[in-house]
């Protein structure tokens, strides 16, 4: 089967300008095919927010300075152990700007925080920007037999 020439020309055209289009070197766009202005729902969804909520398995491989706690010595002569888990906001830059306690021993929650303030993370980008993340954080505190 044989497409005509003028076909196989628009059919070029079509492939040509999407590819450009796609590597984002379009100058200018047939009026035939151009876009009404975007609406400003349009504009809001394409917005990238001020923060959003990511898993922790996410976060942890952005991880780039981690602080272990220190034992407490009242829970270590009480042979508590256990997972304290902690919301954490971190900012633009990858700093824990703030911790909440969810779940864990008083004891060790004390600990906890005051290693995870110390964690750096690298920047979470969304559409290429940074913004401030908000995730759940654990920290296991186990004692060793001896």
């Amino acid at each position: 089967m044989r497409i005509p020439a003028a076909r196989n020309a628009r059919f070029l055209l079509v492939i040509t300008l999407a590819t450009l289009y796609w590597r984002g070197l379009v100058i200018a766009q047939p009026l035939s095919q151009a876009s009404p202005p975007a609406s400003s729902q349009q504009q809001a969804a394409e917005a990238v927010p001020e923060r959003v909520q990511v898993l922790s398995g996410v976060m942890g491989g952005l991880l780039i300075k981690r602080v272990n706690p220190k034992y407490p010595q009242k829970a270590r002569q009480n042979y508590i152990q256990g997972t304290v888990v902690l919301t954490a906001k971190i900012s633009k830059q990858g700093d824990i700007t703030d911790l909440e306690l969810v779940s864990g021993d008083p004891l060790l929650a004390k600990a906890a925080i005051a290693a995870v303030k110390q964690w750096k993370y690298r920047p979470y980008l969304l559409q290429g920007k940074p913004v401030e993340v908000e995730t759940r954080v654990q920290v296991n505190f186990t004692l060793s037999g001896g």
